[in-house]
């Protein structure tokens, strides 16, 4: 009697084990993506998809993580920061996802940042770039994973120092991203050449279809230099106004991303030369052995060269498997302490997630665009790397930002 008991007790034990492997298996870990999939940002936020979904085929081909599968949903926020938050919330309750990912709007990174902190759920910030995320407004819930506009300022002041300019206008996107970058490219350039002067400033509203009247007011202020804080929705279409109009010809003039690939790609031979941009990435430099692999396996599966939002995408991927295995669980708040300080490899070299902010931690790149016989479209030329510790916030600057 007790040898029947004990070899149903095993028996048991074993059906046990293995219905639990059935549901680790089939339990996947789910990350709930918002982003902009319809409209003039979708050039960005789709590469962003693209390559957070190449990072996770990688990860799942191998096996997953803790033994299960990474999946991943998407919801549109049409570039709004209501459908946005509604997104979030439908994800929380209704999908119950893991955590959070993507934004590109800096507007809607902010307000679901505020929702994640709420929830207590942590939210990887793809593509948002306002330095608010991590900086004034940010906290336990929130990581960046790209560039935000306190790294673009200081990376466009230590381009633009180099050059003769000291008078100059500033236009570009009135929203969040776009006063937030001009106010640091303009606050970084004066303190290191105290002498530059504003002339004047241009803000036009998102979506906005004719830039004419905004360029000839400009170029009749005549500045030595333009800075031109272009977010998603504009930075293609401004772009095509200054070759139409000349005005790359007429005025120098610097755009984040306006060297980078999503923003190129779509002009074609249409692009005005000349123009000074700062990226995080670009497919063809640096030219190293973990690039080339990523551009190679990008452009097989996608059928096109990577992006810096592909770049982002893809890092963001690999950053959320690697913290939930050294997480050792499926658990939100272990998911955070794994994620901040984490350092991984990348196409670009090694990056981090800086433990104080959860703001990672990249080299920024600035070129110029030209004509290259290699490729139907412009490119960067005459790159420079700026590494990661001259354009980073410091602690202490975060700290005051968030009045600690």
């Amino acid at each position: 009697m007790t040898r029947v008991f004990t070899v149903a007790l095993t028996g048991l034990a074993a059906a046990v084990f293995l219905f639990s492997g059935t549901l680790q298996a089939e339990n996947p870990i789910k990350i709930g993506m918002i982003d902009t999939y319809t409209g003039p940002p979708s050039v960005y936020c789709n590469d962003v998809r693209d390559g957070f979904k190449l990072a996770l085929d990688e990860i799942n081909a191998k096996g997953g993580v803790l033994g299960r599968q990474v999946v991943f949903i998407t919801r549109d926020d049409k570039f709004k920061v209501d459908l946005g938050l509604s997104a979030a919330k439908e994800l929380i309750m209704r999908e119950q996802v893991d955590i959070l990912a993507g934004t590109t709007n800096s507007a809607v990174s902010l307000a679901v940042s505020d929702l994640a902190k709420k929830e207590k759920i942590p939210l990887v910030v793809t593509f948002g770039k306002s330095a608010a995320i991590t900086g004034s407004k940010g906290h336990r819930y929130v990581f960046s994973m790209n560039e935000n506009t306190a790294m673009i300022g200081r990376a466009a002041a230590l381009t633009l120092v180099k050059r003769p300019y000291v008078k100059y206008w500033i236009a570009g996107d009135d929203y969040e991203f776009g006063h937030a970058m001009a106010q640091e490219i303009w606050s970084n350039l004066k303190k290191l050449k105290p002498e530059v002067q504003l002339l004047g400033e241009s803000w036009w509203k998102i979506g906005e279809p004719d830039f004419t009247p905004y360029i000839t007011s400009i170029l009749s202020a005549k500045p030595d230099a333009v800075i031109v804080a272009a977010g998603g929705a504009s930075c293609v279409p401004f772009l095509k106004a200054a070759k139409t109009t000349g005005f790359n010809e007429r005025v120098p003039f610097l755009v984040h991303m306006a060297t980078e690939l999503s923003t190129l790609k779509p002009l074609g031979m249409n692009a005005p030369e000349g123009v000074l941009g700062t990226s995080p990435y670009f497919f063809y430099y640096p030219q190293v052995p973990a690039n080339k692999v990523f551009a190679d396996n990008y452009k097989q599966v996608f059928g096109r060269y990577p992006t810096a939002g592909a770049f982002c995408g893809y890092v963001a991927g690999h950053f959320i498997a690697q913290a939930f295995a050294k997480a050792g669980a499926v658990d939100r708040e272990k998911f955070v302490d794994a994620l901040a300080g984490l350092t991984i490899d990348s196409p670009v070299g090694k990056v981090t997630v800086r433990d104080f902010d959860h703001q990672i931690m990249l080299p920024m790149f600035v070129g110029v665009t030209k004509a290259d016989p290699a490729y139907d479209f412009l490119i960067a030329g005459q790159i420079e790397t700026i590494p990661a510790d001259q354009v980073m916030m410091s602690v202490d600057d975060v700290k005051k930002a968030r009045e600690q």
